[in-house]
């Protein structure tokens, strides 16, 4: 009889610590919602399924209007991750977003906010797709020692072959301007219509250091038509790409 009082208080401290742990969450979610509705709804949308008040034209050209789309969390699908396309990014990758923003968007840095709050922010996102129900974060990747040789002629050359192997130029343009013959075809995922970056503004979304560029070739950015290299290409050649793209940037001579 003793054992089985035992093992029933156990079995009830087991529920009760679980259900402190429901409990957490969802009230760490209820304070993220709180903080989304004031910071991020007006772009993102109350639901955050990315049809909120603000629109962003990005360019206008040959008689078309190209805008930016704020991200729709209902998807689940995020660009900017240390994880393998198609899977889910890491809290440290929702995180780096927050705190950084992206560059040439409308996403501001939030360094306003506390830890505390963007670890809400992020609770609550997680509540906006089911696939954080059913899916776990990809392992995140890293790019490891930057080669020495980064940035050189050689590999600046090698770099350039690897563009044009792989039709980089397609959509990119030969010079990394954005104006490839697909250019204007490219779609995101729920079809709209999008651009292929313009590399010579220099200014790269996920960041401008060698690693993040080489992480960008790795990953791929996922819900567009920039897919990842990590099967197609080995670490040497997007290291060398990541030379050419320097090249493209004026980042070198």
């Amino acid at each position: 009889m003793k054992g089985k009082v035992v093992a029933f208080v156990a079995v009830f401290i087991v529920l009760a610590v679980f259900a402190m742990g429901e409990s957490f969450a969802a009230s760490e979610a209820d304070v993220g919602q709180k903080v989304f509705e004031r910071r991020c709804a007006f772009c993102h949308g109350l639901n955050g399924d990315g049809n909120g008040m603000a629109e962003f034209v990005y360019k206008k050209d040959k008689g078309k209007i190209w805008k930016l789309y704020p991200r729709d969390f209902t998807q689940g699908v995020f660009r900017f991750r240390s994880t393998p396309t198609g899977s889910l990014p890491t809290d440290e990758d929702l995180t780096r977003i927050l705190v950084r923003g992206i560059p040439r968007s409308s996403m501001p840095t939030t360094k306003d906010l506390s830890d505390e709050e963007r670890r809400a922010v992020i609770a609550y996102i997680k509540t906006l797709s089911k696939r954080w129900k059913d899916e776990q974060p990809g392992i995140a990747i890293h790019p490891g020692d930057k080669p020495a040789w980064v940035g050189t002629p050689e590999s600046v050359e090698k770099g350039a072959q690897v563009w044009k192997e792989m039709k980089c130029w397609e959509c990119h343009g030969e010079k990394g301007r954005g104006d490839g013959p697909k250019s204007n075809d490219i779609k995101d995922d729920q079809k709209r219509p999008i651009l292929p970056f313009d590399f010579t503004i220099g200014a790269l979304k996920r960041g401008t250091e060698d690693e993040d560029i080489y992480m960008t070739y790795t990953t791929g950015l996922d819900g567009t038509g920039m897919p990842s290299y990590e099967d197609s290409l080995n670490e040497e050649q997007r290291w060398h790409l990541v030379s050419f793209t320097k090249k493209l940037m004026g980042k070198i001579k």
